[in-house]
């Protein structure tokens, strides 16, 4: 039950943080500073979850 609640969690998170980065890149570009740290920041909720669901 408390592994669902992560798993919940985390995706709702990743959805979130995947569509601002989506934002931000259509403005400035996948290029800049900003849009980039989204990406690692996904990147890291990614591999959370990854370890969650393995």
């Amino acid at each position: 039950m408390k592994i669902d609640l992560k798993k919940k969690v985390l995706s709702m998170r990743i959805h979130h943080k995947r569509k601002m980065m989506y934002v931000m890149a259509e403005q400035f570009g996948f290029t800049h500073p900003e849009v980039v740290a989204h990406s690692q920041d996904l990147d890291v909720l990614l591999n959370r979850y990854q370890k969650i669901v393995s």
